[in-house]
């Protein structure tokens, strides 16, 4: 990978990282429901007017957008919007590996390794550190919980991504994750729109977009075009240029930028026994997705290049 290309992935390891607490920010002035649909919003418009219509089936690309668009972040939003810290989500989110492996197991026949249990144990441990581990937590359980739906909404996207990989490659093409990205943003504003008048009342979504503050606005901006429209779309070219166990592991540094945003903007403060249990999230994460090869860091399924 050459230097700038390196610069580029760890720039889109910050913005996601940085993404967490940026939702924060904007969960200060607009209800969570909302504010994802607005989010949806943004990315969607004005870029489907200029990026192509992804070549898969239209229920792929539209269920990849309620599983993201309306599971994951309809949750991950109300999560944090009930407590759940900025830093500790970015770490907790990453348990969507282990979701996927499962639904993968399940759905697709992967046979699942010692490896990648091992690394579900030391996560669960960690996640037990960070839920307060048998003393009171300031996290609120059910916004624990929320979080852990997120995470497994997002396992239940990457399998339709799979899927529809598996799709394109057998008509000898290749999936567009921008295209998918932009597309799939058409699913999840409505439903979450209708979720905020019901859940969140008229009101404040009136309140909410009528009296929207410029932190709210410009965190909503960064939201659908820094983290999803820039940070999917650079992703996909590096992952077009290079093969996928140079650049995927980079993405397990997400919940560090995460932390380290949250901790200098946000001012958050964990516990030791909330930081020994985010290292043991990271360090699952590390034991069941990354190993080395004779060829550098493979991530499962991979094989390392015959010379």
């Amino acid at each position: 990978m050459t230097l700038r290309d390196l610069f580029l992935a760890l720039l889109v390891v910050l913005v996601w990282g940085a993404n967490f607490t940026v939702i924060r920010i904007g969960l200060d002035g607009v209800p969570p429901l909302l504010l994802a649909s607005l989010r949806f919003v943004f990315a969607l418009l004005p870029a489907i007017f200029f990026v192509k219509r992804p070549g898969i089936p239209f229920v792929s690309w539209f269920g990849y957008g309620l599983f993201v668009g309306f599971g994951q972040f309809g949750c991950l939003f109300t999560a944090m919007h009930l407590g759940m810290p900025a830093g500790v989500a970015s770490v907790v989110l990453q348990s969507q590996a282990f979701f996927t492996m499962a639904f993968a197991a399940v759905l697709l026949g992967e046979r699942v390794t010692a490896r990648q249990v091992l690394g579900l144990l030391l996560s669960a441990a960690g996640l037990w550190l960070v839920g307060g581990g048998g003393s009171a937590s300031t996290i609120p359980v059910f916004a624990l919980l929320l979080t852990l739906a997120a995470a497994s909404f997002w396992g239940m996207s990457n399998i339709v991504v799979r899927r529809a990989g598996a799709t394109a490659a057998s008509r000898g093409e290749k999936l567009d994750i921008l295209s998918l990205v932009v597309w799939s943003s058409l699913a999840p504003p409505l439903p979450l729109f209708l979720c905020s008048l019901l859940l969140e009342g008229p009101q404040r979504v009136v309140a909410a977009v009528t009296h929207i503050s410029p932190a709210s606005l410009l965190a909503i901006l960064y939201l659908a075009y820094g983290a999803t429209l820039f940070g999917y779309g650079m992703w996909s070219r590096l992952l077009s240029r290079y093969p996928a166990n140079r650049v995927a592991p980079l993405s397990l540094l997400v919940p560090v930028a995460g932390l380290i945003t949250a901790s200098l903007a946000l001012d958050e403060v964990l516990s030791g026994r909330q930081w020994m249990g985010c290292l043991l999230v990271v360090a699952g994460l590390l034991a069941a997705t990354v190993q080395v090869g004779a060829r550098g860091l493979l991530t499962p399924g991979q094989k390392p290049a015959k010379k």
